[in-house]
């Protein structure tokens, strides 16, 4: 009886740890999607940098620079099924019975740029989300992807880059030191000048997207 309970006790010590493993693989495993997703997200935001906001501007809400060209056309992007964005950017506006002037860009773009470009309009209305695409496009070579000041050329620089999960500065500062570099405000040499190369509203997001990553003691 003895033999046979504790054989049984081993199965269910067994089955329970392979439960727990299993469980923990489904974690990593859904951790790892997670982060492969936000490749996407990211390369999508150089593309529509690059290729869209001229019209619809930064912030996808249609205040941008060509914007007057285009007489009454409301070129604000707003939230819609995946499928929709698809059909208009392959085949530009006129094939979803909207404006002329958005051109069909199948023949400028590759399919994985589409689908980039696609994965941003997600989040391209959220200041937050933009401010990490932007973070994660220019600032984690020194300052690491999760903004702890362990980038990988982090090591090249004395003093090291800011951690700025633990930085005890304001956004006013961080917009300063941002569009400035970091020795007009009498920090390190090293810390760009972004401004010549980040307009302000990318400053803007960026700062929005660095309080969250605070990590509160």
């Amino acid at each position: 009886m003895t033999a046979k309970l504790s054989l049984s006790l081993a199965m269910m010590l067994c089955l329970f740890s392979a439960t727990l493993l299993g469980t923990a693989a489904q974690a990593d495993s859904r951790k790892a999607v997670k982060k492969e997703l936000s490749k996407p997200v990211i390369r999508g935001g150089i593309v529509f940098k690059n290729y869209c906001k001229l019209c619809h501007g930064e912030r996808a809400d249609g205040i941008a620079r060509a914007a007057k060209l285009y007489g009454v056309a409301n070129l604000a992007i707003k939230p819609a099924d995946p499928d929709y964005y698809f059909k208009i950017i392959r085949g530009g506006g006129t094939s979803v019975g909207k404006s002329e002037f958005m051109p069909p860009w199948e023949h400028e773009l590759s399919q994985e740029q589409i689908r980039d470009v696609v994965a941003y309009l997600q989040i391209a209305t959220d200041s937050v989300r933009r401010g990490e695409v932007v973070f994660k496009t220019n600032c984690i070579l020194c300052h690491g992807i999760k903004a702890d000041g362990k980038g990988r050329a982090a090591r090249l620089y004395d003093p090291p880059p800011a951690n700025l999960t633990k930085s005890d500065k304001n956004d006013d500062y961080k917009r300063m030191i941002i569009t400035m570099g970091g020795a007009a405000m009498g920090r390190s040499e090293f810390m760009p000048i972004w401004g010549e190369q980040l307009s302000e509203q990318e400053i803007e997001d960026v700062v929005a997207y660095l309080r969250t990553v605070l990590v509160h003691d």
